[in-house]
């Protein structure tokens, strides 16, 4: 094998940067992963690996030192840490984009200036409780940053339950209700010149966690099509390099509502690993390292389910069949609602 003279940092050592990491290695890049938890996946399948805090500049500057240019498995690294490493080196997606995506009033603000339709939302600000118009119920608040997998998000049925909670942060986004008749996400990624997209997945989620990820999702294959352009000209205006997922609610008078972006490898396209030519994470190494985007192509119908906490134990002990692949992510610690592992059926 070639020796690998090229290196990717990797910021973020969870599953996601274990599937990044394995991607890279196939591709003979050498991965150098940057985590603030020992209990990362990722440190086991990477070349070289520092765990520290993402606000150490020292070790921050040993790893720029060490690396060609630089990438992250989710949104929630420091912004002030992509920033520093981008002033020194090449960070992907731009650290810019995550400022404005980390932020749920900002990306719904952005996404509507673009003239893309999102969920009815308010701003609100120590929360006025009082003006709160009573139509918005059932809605559901959410923290402006941070959070995901249900995190820092709070369901009101009524303006009553809403009025008796106690709120700790200084600045919520406030979202009706809709009721929608399925989810789905779309998964793109996107070098200096061209875009390529997956096929749209549909999610099933129980408490704002996803259960499972299916294709071909069960819609028309012109709404496939409209979601597909919608995420494209998101990446377009974001001028967005790598993988990228764009969540949509489907109306019941079928209209796409962009629920939220992730900008990064996402949770719903782990069964492109089986389903496809070319999984997501390799399309992002691919983006992010300048070489040249797979057009994906789906060998099968497949199904993903997440496991969650204690669950991973069943599937531990349990046999797998030739159309079943088990993926356990190898955490230690298991807790309650916590992504041990995944199953994907083909068909």
């Amino acid at each position: 094998m070639k020796k690998k003279t090229f290196t990717l940092g990797i910021f973020g050592g969870g599953q996601l940067g274990k599937f990044l990491v394995e991607s890279a290695n196939k591709l003979n890049i050498r991965t150098f992963v940057f985590t603030d938890s020992a209990d990362s996946p990722a440190i086991y399948y990477c070349d070289d690996f520092i765990i520290s805090s993402y606000k150490d500049k020292k070790k921050l500057d040993f790893f720029i030192k060490n690396i060609d240019l630089a990438t992250f498995e989710f949104e929630n690294i420091p912004f002030k840490t992509l920033d520093y490493v981008e002033k020194k080196i090449n960070v992907s997606p731009n650290p810019s984009i995550i400022k404005t995506l980390q932020d749920r009033l900002k990306e719904k603000t952005f996404l509507n200036s673009i003239g893309i339709k999102t969920t009815k939302f308010y701003y609100l600000k120590k929360i006025n409780k009082k003006k709160l118009d009573n139509n918005i119920f059932p809605a559901l608040v959410k923290t402006i940053r941070l959070g995901y997998d249900g995190k820092g998000q709070v369901f009101f049925k009524n303006k009553i339950d809403f009025l008796k909670y106690s709120f700790k942060n200084k600045e919520y986004i406030i979202e009706k209700l809709i009721n929608f008749k399925k989810e789905i996400s779309i998964i793109i990624s996107r070098d200096k010149s061209k875009s390529v997209s997956f096929d749209a997945f549909e999610n099933l989620h129980k408490n704002q966690i996803l259960q499972k990820s299916q294709v071909p999702a069960n819609i028309s294959a012109k709404l496939n099509v409209e979601a597909k352009k919608i995420a494209k000209k998101i990446a377009d205006k974001l001028n967005y390099i790598g993988t990228m997922c764009v969540e949509f609610f489907i109306t019941k008078d079928n209209k796409l509502l962009v629920n939220e972006i992730a900008p990064r490898v996402h949770n719903s396209g782990h069964l492109t690993i089986n389903a496809h030519n070319v999984s997501q994470f390799e399309n992002h190494i691919r983006a992010v390292c300048n070489l040249k985007l797979k057009k994906p192509n789906r060998f099968h119908r497949a199904i993903m389910y997440n496991i969650l906490g204690n669950d991973i134990k069943k599937y531990r002990s349990k046999e797998t069949t030739k159309n079943e692949f088990f993926y356990d992510y190898g955490k230690k610690e298991i807790k309650n609602k916590r992504k041990m592992g995944h199953l994907t059926k083909i068909f």
